[in-house]
Order: structure tokens, then sequence, then C-alpha cells
């Protein structure tokens, strides 16, 4: 039997308390979410003045990202490219830049969505927060 890595507490403090300062040093006001690696929220922090719809953006990047162990963004282009009936594959709704796997000895242990700026931007602090872990 294999032994796997699981996301703590400390860990999903640490990957929270860098995304939101690099969210801070840029200025971006966002939502930033966090989850397990079946997709389960752990933790959803929304920034003041950020729209109340990055608050469910943001974790469905991150549970996509969770549950196809890649950027959630792979998605999007897939469907920019011409894949439309991509969007009908099941339990993946944020199929857009921004929700980043969180990738320990191969397997991936969970991910960060965040929304609230331009994609590229939400995909920065997701990154970010993910560096936070000292990976």
């Amino acid at each position: 039997m294999q032994t796997k890595s699981i996301l703590t507490l400390d860990d999903v403090q640490k990957i929270a308390a860098a995304a939101e300062a690099e969210a801070k040093k840029n200025q971006w006001a966002v939502a930033i979410s966090i989850v397990d690696d079946g997709g389960h929220p752990l933790w959803l922090h929304r920034m003041d003045g950020v729209p109340p719809i990055s608050s469910y953006i943001a974790p469905a990047k991150a549970r996509t990202a969770a549950l196809g162990c890649r950027e959630s963004k792979i998605y999007e282009d897939m469907i920019n490219s011409g894949r439309a009936s991509f969007l009908s594959a099941p339990e993946l709704e944020g199929m857009l830049e921004g929700g980043i796997p969180i990738m320990v000895n191969g397997y991936c242990v969970g991910a960060v969505g965040v929304s609230g700026v331009k994609s590229v931007e939400d995909a920065q602090i997701a990154r970010a927060g993910i560096a936070g872990l000292g990976l």
C-alpha cells in the first residue's frame, strides 16, 4: 500500500498567508480558496472589496485543479481551441485560469484557486501561495 501526503492546517495557513501577501504586495483584492485532493474546501478568504461572485469562482477553480491534477487553465485552453464538448465534463466548473494544483512527490495533495483580478494574476497569487510551503 502507498502512503500519501496530505495538507495540514499549518500547511493551509502557510499557503493562505503567502497568497494573501502576494495579493497585497500588488494591491489586488481577491478571493483565495484552498482545497484538498478531492476538491473539498479547507480555506476560503475574500479580501475587502472583492465582488461576491469571486467567492464562488475561486473554489471552483481550486476544485477543478485538484480533481484534474493540473492547472485549470489547461481546460480553458482546450475549450478555446474548439473542444467545446469539454464543457460537459462532470464535476468541473472552474475551467478558467487561476486554479493551481499542489503537487508533492508527483501526487496532487490539493489546489489553490484565486479569483478577482486578471486570470494570469490570479494564477500568480496561487503559485505564490503554494511557494509558501517551501516544497
